[in-house]
């Protein structure tokens, strides 16, 4: 197995958030914004989410879990009562934005193509906004089709301290794995671009503490302060990831290089095009998405190729082009090695945060062309760590404990063990609170509650039940939830996490 990929299976091993997404993309008579008319159909998304360490995951904030699956099947027996989740209606439609928040709405704002014609030099633009964020009698309007949408919640139980007050110097750092990915899948079509349009964004809405239990409080959170139930706004920009973003097809390529030409007038006439093609598109090198930031009317005169890196174009000041270079996360920022690598975004400790996803289609990427959508099927997978190194920053060499002999070989086809150990909880023993509970474990307040274990089992290792570190407090004194962490790791630095539920009711409850 060569170094690049044994590094590679090494580091699927510090995931705490792990989401596997499908799409099938219909390929008749569709077209992408970029270059098109139409719209390119997405349909039968499945997204499955793993979490570990100190990061509990839940869709409808009573149900939490290390593993959490959705889907356009399940989306809502899933979702808690009320919520506004969205599967996209027939398809997605390539959207555009630059992540800002409405905080009325508690929304992204998205916007789509309102009119489109070909111009001398490309193909003017005309946007508006998507209609997600109005309402009526009070009532929220559900989001508009075109994109899937859902609320996460996550727990961060890594402290105790709950700090009420907004600042993201309070707030642990949470890394993009480099593991994260979107690719065609097997039974897709490889090389049309589709895949290097997707974008992912994460909104984080507002948070409570994580001693909260009660889920309508949890799932009621907004961009909104409430100092009644203790619930503190975020909603600041969404953090929006763009894969491969050095990536471009020979096809979009070369449909740009057909249509597009340096523009240096402020109206879209022939006049204001010039017999110069525009900059060059070089695969291999990353080049900035100018996503729309608000709506677009002829009076703008946009060209889809607008900005200094396509065809030159800048508008003369006053004027300001609705068109901005976004800042994505890209995979280039995914991939710096060792104290270079930024954080993908912050949690604070000890909270549960409403995280609003989004997964659309960038009309504006420059690999959005006509016939991307030829592609069919693709997928997607990403992940959170709060490690900031990988093994490969620091050249990690893996040894048994007990000889000290390297095992980084010899254990399987790739040469890792990537099997987690098994933790089995153990019920409550005879005689104590709760007998022949295992999860979740009742007692009535004031009775004593005694710790009854687990057992853990590693493909490799063997029976390792010693090696487990029990995390939690439970006071028996006040009635509430607690959670109690079982936690262990085998000689190859595979962890295995388990959880387990108590809840302390007054008597007679």
């Amino acid at each position: 197995m060569s170094k690049q990929n044994k590094g590679r299976a090494k580091r699927i091993k510090n995931l705490i958030v792990v989401s596997s997404l499908s799409a099938i993309i219909l390929a008749v008579s569709t077209y992408a914004w970029f270059v098109g008319m139409r719209s390119v159909n997405v349909s039968s998304f499945d997204i499955s989410i793993a979490a570990a360490d100190s990061l509990l995951l839940s869709f409808d904030g009573n149900s939490w879990s290390y593993e959490v699956s959705i889907s356009k099947a399940t989306l809502e027996e899933n979702s808690y009562v009320g919520h506004t989740n969205s599967w996209g209606g027939d398809g997605l439609i390539p959207m555009s934005t630059i992540g800002e928040m409405d905080v009325d709405a508690s929304r992204m704002k998205l916007y789509e193509k309102a009119s489109y014609t070909p111009t001398p030099g490309g193909y003017r633009l005309m946007s508006s906004r998507v209609n997600n964020y109005r309402f009526t009698e009070d009532v929220l309007e559900p989001e508009q089709d075109g994109y899937v949408v859902f609320d996460l919640f996550v727990r961060n139980f890594s402290g105790t301290q709950y700090i009420e007050e907004l600042n993201e110097l309070d707030e642990e750092a949470i890394y993009l794995t480099v593991d994260s990915e979107v690719t065609v899948a097997a039974d897709g079509v490889a090389d049309t671009g589709i895949e290097n349009s997707v974008r992912v964004a994460f909104a984080q809405i507002g948070r409570v503490s994580g001693f909260t239990t009660d889920d309508t409080i949890i799932t009621e959170i907004t961009c909104s302060d409430d100092s009644v139930n203790k619930i503190t706004g975020i909603c600041r920009t969404a953090q929006i990831w763009e894969p491969n973003d050095r990536d471009h097809v020979g096809n979009a390529i070369r449909w740009y290089e057909k249509s597009c030409l340096q523009r240096d007038g402020d109206d879209v006439s022939a006049d204001s095009y010039t017999s110069d093609n525009c900059l060059q598109v070089i695969d291999g090198i990353a080049y900035p998405t100018y996503a729309v930031s608000k709506p677009i009317s002829s009076d703008d005169a946009v060209d889809i190729y607008d900005g200094p890196v396509y065809n030159t174009y800048v508008p003369e000041p006053p004027k300001v082009s609705p068109l901005v270079a976004y800042s994505y996360f890209s995979d280039t920022m995914k991939l710096l090695r060792g104290t270079s690598r930024p954080q993908f975004m912050t949690l604070a400790p000890n909270s549960i945060t409403k995280v609003r996803v989004y997964v659309y289609i960038e009309g504006q990427d420059i690999d959005n062309y006509d016939f991307s959508s030829i592609g069919k099927r693709i997928a997607v997978k990403f992940g959170f760590t709060k490690q900031r190194f990988t093994e490969d920053d620091i050249e990690y060499e893996r040894l048994n404990p007990s000889n000290n002999i390297d095992i980084n070989e010899g254990l399987g086809p790739d040469g890792s063990d990537m099997t987690v150990p098994v933790i089995t909880l153990l019920p409550v023993e005879e005689g104590n609170p709760g007998e022949g509970d295992l999860d979740p474990v009742t007692i009535t307040k004031g009775e004593e509650y005694i710790e009854p274990g687990a057992t853990a089992e590693d493909n490799i290792d063997g029976n390792i039940t010693n090696d487990i570190v029990i995390t939690g407090t439970v006071n028996t004194n006040v009635p509430n939830t607690y959670l109690v962490v079982y936690k262990v790791q085998d000689s190859m630095g595979n962890i295995g996490t388990k959880t387990r539920t108590i809840i302390v009711v007054d008597d007679g409850l």
